[in-house]
């Protein structure tokens, strides 16, 4: 085991200078170690993508930014998951890959520099491009064949334009976040994706409001998870949980579940607290509590459609405030982002069950006063074929915003369901939901 600082191995912190070959330097030879502590501290370290290997603690000091260089062409091609497929996607910026017991640790920053590549995701949509044009798309598109039929969320999968996320840990066990700030990411920002016994405590995750699928945390086919004490104020969903996409999710089958979620605030951005919309290996034991979610379009959001596949359920949420959302609690088994009405999936007439048929049962939600509901206190849409079971909402109390101009059909993004005329609460194809001591106060 060692203990070094980033500056031994030559680094410079004046904002400048690119230490890709310092931050590659310290951390194999933390690996040769046997593990070790990397020290940063005050200074503005600019650098390509770092990968962090096991028994590593990065401690980042308070005044320390990590900020990563917006070279598309630096983040090499990696085998990845990218909006709930297995493909090659751009090197995470921090990226740990079968490792074991990382921290990272202290008050200082990681900065993805991420206002680079919104500009460039929105200027090729402004030109109207659909297919892979620059060389490193063209590359991604050569590494995954079929790309043009895997599902997406949103993020433009038919470029090939992979964005990479802020940090990344992949097939890892024994991780440890606590005191650091990520900020302007490129993609997603934290993703763990089939990890196990991870604790995320006193994170401060920020992007702009507008930044193009910027999600908070996407934990992502994990087990034993705790998130606590954090603040996430971003361009996307909040605190996100998923578990893949359609088929290739459902075959790599590995589900999210054993999940805790307490004492957080997320401000902005599309959900508070997210289930979906990939869904396809199931999510189960999900408890979300004593957390704010202000100014956020949802609050407690399930997101899910035909073709996404899985089963969720045993999801708890309690204790929990809301104030100025679009819509409070959402179930939305329409989901539409990455998907058209010619996709066939949102009739609202029942179609066979099959492999990739989601489905939602046993959710508790209790204890939430949510106030400011712009467009609706509720939105609840199931399947004809796969109704939301066991739903059941208690102790709780809405108020909704009748002179607010937010229509109730903004309550979530669906396709296929008919316009909505009141701002209360709207159920389709929930069977038997129960609502004990419930009120929605019309302001």
């Amino acid at each position: 085991m060692i203990e070094r600082s980033i500056t031994s191995f030559g680094a410079n912190g004046d904002g400048q200078y690119d230490n890709s070959e310092a931050f590659s330097a310290a951390f194999n030879a933390i690996k040769e170690a046997g593990g070790g502590i990397l020290h940063i501290g005050k200074g503005i370290w600019k650098t390509g993508p770092i990968e962090v290997f096991s028994n590593t603690t990065l401690y980042l000091e308070e005044g320390g930014l990590i900020s990563f260089i917006p070279e598309p062409d630096y983040y090499k091609p990696v085998w990845t998951r990218w909006e709930g497929v297995e493909c090659y996607g751009m090197h995470p910026l921090v990226f740990a890959n079968n490792q074991e017991h990382i921290r990272i640790i202290g008050k200082g920053a990681f900065d993805g520099s991420g206002a680079v590549w919104w500009a460039m995701l929105r200027e090729k949509h402004k030109s109207g491009q659909k297919l892979p044009v620059t060389v490193i798309e063209r590359d991604l598109a050569r590494l995954n064949p079929g790309y043009e039929r895997q599902p997406s969320g949103g993020g433009s999968r038919e470029m090939q334009f992979l964005r990479p996320p802020l940090v990344q840990f992949r097939n890892c066990t024994g991780i440890y976040l606590e005191g650091f700030s990520l900020q302007n990411s490129p993609f997603w920002t934290l993703h763990p994706v089939f990890c196990n016994d991870i604790t995320i405590r006193d994170i401060k995750i920020t992007n702009p409001a507008d930044a193009p699928n910027t999600d908070g945390m996407d934990i992502d086919s994990c087990e034993n998870v705790l998130i606590e004490r954090c603040e996430v104020a971003v361009g996307d969903d909040g605190i996100a949980i998923k578990s893949g996409s359609g088929e290739d999710g459902i075959k790599v089958h590995k589900p999210s579940q054993n999940i805790t979620v307490r004492h957080c605030t997320v401000k902005d951005g599309h959900g508070g607290i997210v289930i979906g919309s990939e869904t396809a290996a199931g999510i189960f034991n999900v408890t979300a509590e004593h957390c704010l979610f202000q100014g956020t379009d949802r609050g407690i959001r399930i997101k899910t459609r035909r073709g996404r596949g899985g089963q969720i359920g045993n999801l708890h949420f309690k204790h929990l405030t809301m104030e100025n959302n679009l819509c409070p609690v959402v179930i939305n088994m329409f989901y539409r982002c990455g998907a058209a009405l010619s996709d066939g999936w949102f009739t609202l007439d029942p179609m066979p069950v099959v492999y990739t048929t989601p489905s939602i049962k046993n959710i508790i939600i209790e204890d939430i006063k949510a106030t400011g509901c712009r467009a609706s206190a509720g939105f609840i849409a199931g399947l004809p074929e796969s109704p939301v079971r066991n739903l059941s909402i208690a102790d709780s109390e809405f108020y909704t915003s009748e002179n607010d101009p937010a229509h109730p059909d903004e309550s979530d993004m669906f396709l296929g369901l008919p316009p909505a005329e009141t701002k209360s609460f709207r159920i389709l194809n929930a069977y038997e939901p129960v609502f004990s001591n419930v009120n929605i106060v019309s302001n």
